[in-house]
Formats: structure tokens, sequence, C-alpha cells
């Protein structure tokens, strides 16, 4: 077992030759092992082919999950840039808080139905679950091109958010049972970094179908949603014949590995946590976990990542607007930050499995928000403005991926990882709920209370990772010392 300060090494990362004939780190008894079918321990893959088959992997699962991702993120985020094409003036969501309540709404739906999406992307399978939830939120997103009032927008919000709540927790769920635990930043970084940079261009998108403006009597907006359902649904079709499963299934549902290199990513999994195959569900074993304090922390830390991450989202084209841009500028200019978001998290996530450090990435990010929070909130010059909103994105939103691999790297136990999931993924959704509420639109150009809340949220992240940094060193020196057993398993120590 491999500890957080250890350098990575080719043995971490492939599986090398026994006397046995068995993989390092793992005997040919192994009860995990023998639950499963029959592994030919004669066969061992050289490293450049266990290296090709992670790639083959990451193609196939990480990139199709990120496509899903991409038209969640375009589905749920693309009211804000209807909303300065002309919805606002249509259904009159500027008058008094209508248009924070749209918001409120998904958000409600969508963390309430949030703690189901692990257990049933289990109980069902990724591949019927995620596909079949995409085509019912693209559905009802056809429909909300149809809206002639806001409380029928709110309405089919509330659905939108019932439908989407299981995708994210689905998915990260999903790819933590294929990695090890510091292969998993880069993963979820690709996975959500692709879609919040292809989720900006939505707002490109979104432009030019606004320029359908009275096509077939259509409103511009009307076209954002229209269009923007039918792609979901047929990336909806497409999905169910490209998702995979959980690596232990039969790979008759899948054949882009066999049964050998599907047996070589179990033992990989087991050798560095022991739970690559399931445990028998119940819901003692799911609940067991909601006494351990840190997976509550991990948490807080994500709600306050999301409080300020959302609220960017959905206000930014507003904010801008309020920068004295013009609605086509306002649309196009949220794509910059993002490319930049996205090329800056992939060179943390590089820098953070390199040196198997989570906590201090975390907060470098969180001080990298408070920056740009200070300069868009206070400096009095638009442009400089509009530069500290790159700093909020790649502080805020980029730290997305490292809050989830600092969660999924210190807990063990397919049930303990799914409750630890739906914890934190719910509380993001309640971050949804109140980055809806901090930034209203009375407040408008500067939303001061909303730039105080993100400050004092970016402090929270800050105390929160420098209170588990310190535990978790003392568990380690505990464990080394052989003084205790952490997460059930020898030699496991704790990422920090």
């Amino acid at each position: 077992m491999v500890t957080a300060e250890c350098k990575p090494r080719l043995d971490d990362l492939v599986e090398q030759p026994t006397t046995d004939g068995g993989s390092s780190g793992r005997g040919k008894d192994d009860p995990s092992l023998a639950s499963e079918s029959p592994v030919d321990h004669e066969e061992v893959f050289s490293p450049d082919q266990q290296r090709a088959i992670i790639h083959r992997v990451d193609r196939r699962l990480v990139v199709v999950l990120a496509c899903l991702y991409v038209i969640s993120l375009v589905d749920r985020v693309n009211i804000s840039t209807a909303a300065i094409a002309g919805l606002n003036e249509d259904l009159g969501l500027q008058v008094g808080s209508r248009y924070s309540i749209i918001i409120l709404t998904f958000f409600v739906a969508y963390t309430v139905f949030q703690p189901l999406g692990t257990v049933l992307t289990r109980k069902i399978g990724p591949r019927w679950f995620l596909s079949s939830i995409t085509l019912a939120w693209g559905v009802v997103m056809i429909g909300t091109g149809f809206v002639d009032s806001w409380q029928s927008l709110a309405g089919l919000r509330v659905l939108i958010g019932v439908f989407e709540a299981g995708y994210f927790p689905g998915a990260i769920y999903l790819i933590s049972t294929w990695y090890t635990r510091f292969e998993t930043q880069k993963r979820y970084t690709v996975f959500y970094g692709i879609g919040c940079v292809a989720g900006a261009l939505g707002g490109i998108l979104a432009y030019g179908l606004s320029q359908m403006e009275g096509l077939r009597g259509l409103r511009g907006w009307r076209w954002i949603f229209i269009i923007e359902g039918v792609a979901s649904c047929v990336g909806a079709l497409l999905s169910y014949f490209f998702l995979v499963g959980f690596p232990e299934e039969s790979h008759q549902s899948w054949r882009f590995l066999n049964r050998q290199e599907r047996d070589f990513i179990i033992r990989r999994v087991n050798r560095d946590r022991a739970d690559a195959v399931t445990e028998p569900f119940s819901f003692s074993a799911f609940l067991q976990p909601a006494s351990d304090l840190k997976i509550w922390v991990f948490a807080f830390i994500f709600f306050c990542v999301t409080t300020v991450g959302y609220s960017i989202n959905y206000f930014l084209p507003i904010i801008l607007l309020g920068m004295d841009f013009t609605v086509a500028e306002a649309q196009c200019l949220i794509v910059p930050p993002w490319v930049f978001t996205g090329l800056y998290m992939y060179g943390q996530a590089w820098l953070g499995d390199r040196f198997r450090l989570r906590g201090p990435f975390i907060a470098f990010n969180a001080v990298l928000a408070l920056i740009g929070l200070s300069i868009m909130g206070f400096h009095p010059q638009n442009p400089v403005r509009y530069f500290g909103v790159f700093f909020v994105l790649a502080g805020a939103s980029g730290n997305t991926p490292p809050v989830l691999t600092y969660q999924a790297n210190n807990v063990r136990g397919h049930w303990q990882r799914a409750f630890c999931s739906a914890t934190l993924v719910g509380a993001g959704g309640i971050g949804g709920i109140a980055g809806a509420l901090v930034f209203r639109s009375q407040d408008q150009p500067h939303y001061l209370p909303g730039i105080y809340a993100s400050i004092a949220c970016n402090v929270c992240i800050l105390i929160c990772v420098a209170g588990l940094s310190i535990w978790f060193r003392h568990r380690n020196e505990k464990a080394r010392q052989g003084q205790v057993v952490l997460e059930g398993l020898e030699n496991f120590l704790y990422t920090y």
C-alpha cells in the first residue's frame, strides 16, 4: 500500500509477476477474487499492454460520461443565456425574485433526489439508468420551449431537477469503481472539465440559436430550449449503446474488454483498496458511514465550493451585462474564463496525482477565488472586474474535482463510497440552492451580498481543509505505529 507522501511508481500502475504467477500484492487465494469468475493467473500483461487497457477504459468510460455531462450542464444553465435573450421580458422574471425562484425550484428537486442516484445506478445499472434519465430531461427541456408563464417554467424546472439529480452522483460513483485512488483526480477533471468547458460553449450556441428569432412564430429563447432538448434526446439514445457498467459485471453487455482484461482491472483496484467486488446491499451498510464526522466535513466543503460555483454559473451572463457588455458579448465572454479553468484544472490534477496531495491544492484554489472575488466585486474598472472572473471560476469551479477526489481517496467499501458520494453531491445541490439566493436581482450591478457570501464560503474551505489535514496526519502517525487500523484495512493511510 502506498501512502500520500510517496511518489508514484510504475508498480502502482501495472502488475508485476510474482513467484506464484499472481499479481503483486494479492495472492491467488484472495477471497475477493474467488467470488469472481476464474482468472488465468499465468497470464500477466506487459506494462505497455496494461497502460493500453487503462487508456481504453478512459476513452470508453470517462469520455462517454463527460459527453453526457456536457448535455446535463448545458440543459441546466441554459436558462441564464435564455434570460438575456428575451425570456426575462416575456415571462416577467425580473419582477421581484422570480428568476431566483426559478433556479431555486430546480435545485430543491435536484438536492432531494440526488441521494438515490448512486443506489439506482448500482441497482438498475448505469446503461439503463443514466441513459433513461437523460432522455427524460431532454423531453422536458423541449417542453420548456413552449411555456407561457413563469409558474409553468418553474414546474418544468422541478422535473428537470428530478431527472438530472441521478446523473452526477451516478457518474462519479461509476468512475470511482474503475480506478485506483491516485488515478481518480485526472479522470474526474476530464469528466468535469470537458463538461464545463463545452458547457460554456453553450453560451455561443445559445446566441446562435437565439438568432432563429421569429422562425415558425417562436421567439429565439424558445428555440434555445427546443434544439438543446432535441440534442439531449439524441445523446441519450446514443449513450445506451456506449455506456459501460461496473468492472465486476459480466462483460457480455460491453465488449471493449475481454475477460482477462476485466479481471486485471479488478485485481489492481483490489490491491489499492480491496473493494472492487460489490458488497451485498443493506440499509445498515449504506447508512453506517453517517457516524463518521469527516464525511460531513467533506460534504460541507463541497457545499461551500458549489455555492460559489453555481452562483457564478447562473448569474455570470447577467453580471457581464452589468459590466456594460452587450447581450452578444455577455453570451460569448463566458467562454474564455471556462477555457482557462479547464486548462488550469487539468494541470492541477496532474500535479495532485503526481505528488498525491489534495488539501494544499484545494486551499490554493480557495485563495485564488478570494482574490478573484475581491477584484470582481470591488474594482472600479469593468475590464479588470472581468479579469477577476477568470480567478473566481478557476478557484471555485476548479475546486470540484480535487474535493471529489479528496473524499474518494479517504473512504473505502462500495456502500460507504455510495453513501459518501450521495452526501457530497447532496450538499452540492444545497450549495446550488444557496447560490440561487445569495445573488439577487435587486443587488445588481455589483451583487455585493453575493460577493460577501462567496468570500465567507472560501474562508470556511480553508478552515476545514486545515483541520482535516491536521487530523489525517495525526491518524496516519498512529497507523504507522500500529496503534490503529484505518478504514478497516491494514496499511491504509489517509491522503491529505
